[in-house]
């Protein structure tokens, strides 16, 4: 039988009742994902939470004093060369593209991690949405039993102060589904990454769940009409959304049981390797946006030992997801983007690290969307400052979503009444990088 194609399925769903608990579908989904002419763009946003040290890993300075013990590699690309530390990344920058000229304000970890998420300093009482909210709201779909927006091993503390919930004026429809929040206490990554509650209590059979759910939505729905307001429909949404996520076969997407043991080895067997397994199993089924967060990178004090053990963890994940988008024909329509909320000194500190530095770091685009093999903009010989093409947090973000399909300067109805826009008027976008 040949595969059950995303409009095909969406038909027979209309026109002959087919039920949304029908076995199979999320594989037939997955299945025709790749090729499908329509499928908009994924997003896998890699978030290094704490600022890496992009000195270290993407704008190397040999010879100089500021450069450190590591030595550059050559790469897939002649004569772009990167980090010692990213052997296996090093095979695939023909997909890759550098922003080595990051330049930016903000060396306070909440505040920088709020303008690299959203595109906008914190002000007054706007409530800005992240990314992955927008890309949710533009590139989601609204029928989908799975979320749009998936954030796996969320940032700490300090890196989310001012995020709230991610979702800002857009609501709590766009809202991410948090995994992995308390990774640290989980006995394996499998345990970190697992979903809770998906599953009917044992002591209900299908039936009665579905008895028990209709008079709930019965009584919701009584409650709703009778008290319209913002937080009841707030309410509402992620009741059903949970509901949606119950269902066997959007439960099964979190489960990495399935995948065989050589595949999750070459991801790497961490909570970011796994999480990285997870974010291309979510992309398949057609999820939005999917953030995957590796901790750590604040190296104020041990930077040339803590730096390569974080960058062998990033190593093995990012390179076998790239690998694994690329054999299942994803690759083409998964932008990923690698960036934390800052970079790290170039000169070293008295702790062998290096401190907060905004002024000039890199980010990383690849995959779909993006002109790979090449880096952008440029450094000076001590890497402490952009000598061509500087490059703010709205132009980066205006670059994401230009490589999304998503119009940067589409304004969207906020919660001080009046429109703003995706991102800042005044971004400029990198359109050498989007394909």
């Amino acid at each position: 039988m040949p595969p059950l194609s995303r409009r095909a399925w969406l038909r027979r769903a209309v026109v002959g009742g087919l039920g949304l608990s029908a076995s199979g579908w999320i594989d037939a989904l997955a299945r025709d994902a790749g090729s499908h002419p329509q499928r908009k763009r994924s997003c896998i946003l890699l978030w290094m939470t704490g600022g890496p040290s992009t000195i270290d890993l993407w704008d190397l300075k040999p010879g100089h004093e500021n450069g450190g013990p590591f030595r550059e590699i050559a790469t897939r690309v002649p004569g772009l060369k990167i980090g010692e530390h990213l052997p296996n990344i090093a095979g695939h920058m023909d997909r890759i593209a550098v922003v080595r000229s990051m330049s930016t304000r903000q060396g306070d970890h909440g505040i920088a991690a709020y303008q690299m998420r959203t595109g906008y300093l914190p002000r007054g009482a706007v409530s800005y949405p992240t990314l992955g909210a927008l890309a949710a709201k533009e590139n989601g779909d609204p029928i989908a039993d799975l979320p749009a927006n998936v954030r796996i091993a969320p940032p700490n503390r300090n890196d989310a102060i001012g995020l709230g919930d991610g979702a800002g004026f857009l609501g709590p429809r766009y809202a991410p589904l948090m995994i992995g929040e308390n990774e640290g206490l989980a006995p394996s990554p499998d345990d970190a990454l697992r979903v809770p509650n998906l599953a009917r209590p044992g002591d209900l059979n299908a039936d009665e769940m579905d008895a028990r759910l209709s008079l709930l939505e019965t009584m919701d729905r009584e409650f709703a009409a009778a008290r319209p307001n913002a937080a009841t429909d707030a309410q509402r949404a992620s009741y059903e959304h949970a509901v949606r996520l119950m269902r066997p076969e959007a439960a099964r997407v979190f489960d990495l049981g399935g995948e065989p043991a050589k595949l999750r080895d070459a991801y790497g067997r961490t909570p970011f390797g796994q999480g990285c397994l997870l974010a291309r199993r979510l992309v398949e089924a057609g999820v939005a946006f999917v953030e995957v967060g590796l901790e750590g990178w604040d190296t104020h004090n041990q930077n040339f030992e803590r730096v390569p053990r974080l960058a062998r963890v990033l190593d093995a994940g990012w390179s076998a997801l790239m690998q694994d988008l690329k054999d299942r024909g994803l690759l083409d329509t998964t932008l990923i983007v690698w960036m934390g909320e800052f970079g790290r000194t170039p000169h070293v500190n008295a702790g062998a690290g290096r401190d907060h530095f905004p002024q000039a770091w890199s980010a990383v685009l690849a995959g779909g969307g993006v002109r790979g093999g090449q880096a952008v903009g440029r450094t000076g010989a001590d890497g402490m400052s952009v000598e061509d093409r500087p490059t703010s947090a709205p132009d980066l973000l205006a670059t994401v979503c230009k490589a999304l399909g998503i119009d940067p300067l589409k304004s969207n109805p906020s919660n001080v009444g009046r429109p703003i826009r995706v991102v800042d008027k005044d971004a400029r976008p990198l359109d050498e990088i989007v394909q």
